[in-house]
């Protein structure tokens, strides 16, 4: 039988929960942290590569540096402050701002700027953009891969004419106040940042440019700082030594009632999220299915209940104690082990590229996890070893079942 936790156990974990609350509220804005990709970032770097008379032309270049989160559609936006307050964007490719702002106040008879506004908000631009308004890694909508899924689909770049600006390195005012937005709230970016001008290799490798001078800004996410309203998924369990399939948690992303827009599966009428007792859009069924003398197998399923999206170049993050030393095999899919911290082991799931990397709407992805057996390894089924720890869709972490509600093991195994 499993094991239950005590009453002073949960007093115990009740007051590990209180202190971790508190250390999260001692964060400050710039000091986002997520313990599962701490190295994690966004990196914008702003290289100037030559003066005008009034100004400069830069582009600028956003890495997603995170090992599993990546940006979906709608896509990022970038929001900064100008630090002079009169700087205006002559032109841009790659990229756009969402408002013009009033150039007409202060430009009269000639060509009005992109923007004037003090504060612009940028956006990328979709893939039929006309190629004469494009520039290298541009024009995905926004959309940019994990780090681990995709290093070269994980950039995204533009170009802008900045006039009423500088048009020395001394004179030159780097912007502040940057917030990167994904496509909502979560990430804070730390100050601007002057470092070493990027060098630029030609394509034949055979010059080396340098930019005339570049600043960087870091921007991080955090769980705690994205308060998300509401989940997006959850999990169910089941064993081969239990007849028990244990549901995902009622109301975890909704409750049903309250909820007008679901459709059961034999309507295919007004697609919204499939009616369930959980009310998500996304669900992961994790079965073990075989204990053998040298490994156990387990059976997964991931299904998308959203009759309205698909979900592309998806990714799922699982904790689990048996992800380490290499014992672990993932049939059907890619995967990537890592240990973020000492006692995390985490294994990174997502599709393979034409086959099963879109989580097409109201379908499944299924896969198999082989984890082999160490001698000298303490886990065993009597521990509740066999389930996840922890799931992660796409970055959202999804509700589990209650430790009390998990499948027993029979007396007599």
């Amino acid at each position: 039988m499993m094991m239950r936790f005590s009453l002073i156990e949960h007093k115990a974990l009740h007051t590990c929960y209180c202190f971790v609350f508190l250390f999260l509220l001692s964060f400050s804005s710039s000091e986002a942290y997520d313990a599962l990709d701490p190295n994690g970032n966004i990196t914008i770097k702003w290289d100037v590569i030559r003066w005008t008379p009034d100004g400069y032309v830069a582009v600028v270049t956003i890495n997603n540096f995170q090992q599993y989160r990546h940006i979906s559609a709608p896509g990022w936006s970038l929001t900064w402050a100008w630090r002079a307050g009169k700087e205006v964007i002559w032109n841009i490719k790659g990229a756009m701002t969402t408002e013009q702002g009033n150039c007409s106040r202060l430009f009269k008879g000639i060509s009005l700027p992109h923007s004037c506004k003090k504060n612009p908000t940028l956006v990328d631009l979709l893939p039929n953009t006309p190629y004469n308004q494009k520039v290298p890694n541009c024009c995905k909508g926004g959309v940019l891969t994990s780090w681990t899924q995709d290093p070269t689909n994980s950039v995204a770049s533009f170009q802008l004419t900045v006039g009423h600006a500088g048009t020395t390195n001394r004179t030159v005012q780097v912007p502040r106040n940057f917030t990167f937005y994904a496509p909502g709230l979560g990430y804070t970016c730390g100050p601007a940042k002057i470092v070493r001008p990027t060098m630029f290799i030609s394509p034949d490798k055979r010059r080396v440019t340098q930019a005339i001078m570049t600043w960087n800004v870091t921007c991080t996410y955090s769980h705690f700082l994205a308060q998300e309203s509401t989940p997006t998924c959850c999990v169910s369990l089941s064993t081969f030594y239990n007849d028990t399939t244990v549901p995902c948690p009622t109301c975890s992303c909704a409750c049903k009632h309250s909820n007008s827009t679901c459709v059961k599966t034999d309507t295919g009428k007004n697609p919204s999220v499939e009616c369930s007792n959980h009310m998500c859009p996304i669900s992961v069924h994790w079965h073990l299915n075989l204990n053998n003398k040298n490994y156990w197998r387990v059976n997964v399923t991931i299904s998308n209940l959203n009759y309205r999206m698909n979900y592309s170049d998806w990714n799922m993050v699982i904790q689990h104690p048996n992800f380490n030393n290499n014992l672990t095999q993932v049939f059907g899919l890619k995967y990537k082990l890592f240990t973020p911290l000492d006692g995390i082991h985490l294994a990174m799931v997502w599709g393979i590229k034409f086959y099963n990397n879109v989580l097409i709407e109201a379908g499944n992805v299924e896969f198999e996890v082989l984890f082999r057996k160490d001698n000298n390894s303490s886990l065993s089924l009597k521990k509740d070893w066999g389930f996840p720890q922890r799931i992660y869709f796409n970055g959202d972490q999804c509700v589990m079942p209650p430790p009390d509600a998990y499948p027993w093991l029979p007396n007599y195994a």
